[in-house]
């Protein structure tokens, strides 16, 4: 045990400390107020773009806001092939029965 004297020795705990600032955290007031926004038609778009694009915004609704506009994105594109489909389908069979 003398040759590895390191060892022996307790265990030492390391200091972590953050870089960056903690933001803070969103009360449950603030997302039913967020909720609430959402449910207002052209409103809900307008607020989710100011919150993705500002940096003043807290970091949590802004990373929200972001991934809800992903969604609707996708949502959209989902929705213009998925009709294309259906379209051409029934234009298909429309022209079988002429």
């Amino acid at each position: 045990m003398e040759q590895y004297p390191n060892y022996s020795q307790p265990p030492q705990q390391q200091q972590y400390v953050s870089q960056q600032p903690m933001a803070p955290v969103m009360t449950m007031g603030n997302w039913i107020i967020t909720m609430l926004i959402m449910c207002v038609p052209i409103v809900n778009l307008v607020m989710l773009i100011v919150w993705a694009a500002s940096s003043t915004e807290n970091p949590n609704r802004s990373n929200w806001a972001k991934a809800q506009l992903i969604f609707m994105v996708v949502g959209i594109v989902l929705y213009i092939i998925l009709a294309g489909a259906i379209i051409g389908a029934v234009g298909g069979m429309a022209g079988a029965f002429e």
